[in-house]
């Protein structure tokens, strides 16, 4: 019996979701009791550092937009058959399209043309990067987990030496370029508000955060309305079968990847160009990896990846927040919190899932009986 069988789909995306989230925060409960911490004053820290006031909701949403991007990225390659854990190599690479842009073309353009040259130069940089562990899964057998995990090494070598020794601002100390072209910055979400007459706190939070929805509105879109999607699907669920179909495994593979990365590579667009507005050393922070527990949350659906994404900006948000009012907790308690969360809603997600089933299986045979009983 399969998955889709043995539970109504609302509970495969909705109620079994929630109780492996509900179990990963009473584990965590239980470890923070263990340590001597209020379980329930710490959650309550971590919600209120998070969605407490406008301030930290602009950052938590400035955390979600990244894994916004990078779990779409993983979620696309998954649909093709494809594990892709090189988005953080392709968010680097993403990011260094963005800055070139900044720093060599746009000066002199108008901002209209300037911010969508930058934003498509990270989807190219970042999906050449992931088109390539494409390619040679696709044409010379190398399996794409190891490519692509090669290829984030790669790109953080690559990133250090041009930060070092060629884009290094001039008599600057910090692996660091200089700023930025001004007309290259996309619009922050508080000089936003201040342009409609409203007083918004200023965070990072940028005009990235509808794009990244734009994306998964366009992901969705691309994958059950298109016949692209329909054949990258096909090779996802029986490459043998779609080939027969007349469908190319081999160029769905780097069409996937290339794609993939191209999301990825748009984390490039809201920390250079919506943050940090230069090139530094490490901007993408991991954003790629978690992207990988964004998308087994979310099941690999783009509304499913935005809810996730909300989730892990919260933590990590909130997080912060929790260190800073309760010293008794390092960070490493709070990725100990998310390393539960993608324990729970990754490698045991179906830990809760034959309980479910058994009842849901016993619910609809009384319903059954009822039914016959009533009709004789």
């Amino acid at each position: 019996m399969s998955r889709n069988q043995s539970l109504p789909w609302w509970v495969e995306i909705g109620v079994l979701p929630v109780i492996n989230l509900a179990a990963a925060f009473i584990v965590s409960g239980l470890v923070m009791a263990a340590l001597g911490h209020d379980p329930f004053e710490a959650l309550g820290l971590m919600v209120t550092g998070a969605f407490g006031s406008a301030d930290s909701l602009g950052y938590t949403l400035y955390y979600t937009t990244n894994f916004i991007f990078t779990g779409l990225a993983v979620a696309l390659a998954s649909h093709a058959g494809l594990f892709n854990i090189g988005a953080e190599g392709q968010a680097m690479l993403g990011g260094l399209g963005a800055a070139l842009v900044g720093l060599v073309i746009s000066p002199g353009l108008p901002g209209i043309i300037a911010i969508p040259l930058a934003i498509l130069a990270a989807m190219i940089f970042g999906g050449i990067w992931g088109a390539i562990p494409g390619w040679l899964q696709a044409y010379r057998g190398s399996h794409v987990v190891i490519t692509t995990i090669m290829m984030n090494f790669l790109a953080g070598a690559l990133l250090t030496y041009l930060l070092v020794d060629v884009l290094i601002a001039p008599g600057g100390g910090t692996p660091e370029s200089r700023s930025i072209s001004e007309n290259v910055w996309l619009p922050a979400a508080h000089q936003i508000a201040q342009s409609l007459g409203l007083e918004l706190a200023q965070t990072p939070l940028n005009l990235s955060l509808l794009l990244g929805l734009f994306c998964a509105l366009g992901l969705n879109i691309f994958l059950w309305r298109t016949r692209w999607g329909f054949s990258l699907r096909a090779v996802g669920l029986n490459p043998h079968a779609a080939l027969y179909a007349g469908i190319s495994p081999s160029r769905m593979t780097v069409l996937a990847m290339a794609l993939s990365g191209a999301l990825a590579g748009l984390v490039g667009a809201n920390e250079i160009l919506g943050a940090q507005h230069r090139l530094v050393l490490g901007f993408t922070g991991g954003y790629g990896f978690v992207g990988i527990a964004v998308a087994l949350m979310g099941r690999n659906r783009p509304t499913g990846v935005i809810i996730a994404s909300l989730l892990f900006g919260a933590l990590y948000q909130g997080g912060s927040e929790l260190a800073l009012d309760m010293p008794g907790i390092s960070r490493d308690l709070v990725v100990m919190i998310q390393g539960l969360i993608i324990l729970f809603c990754g490698a045991l997600e179906n830990i809760f899932r034959s309980p479910l089933a058994r009842l849901f299986a016993a619910a609809r045979s009384t319903r059954a009986e009822l039914t016959g009983t009533a009709g004789g």
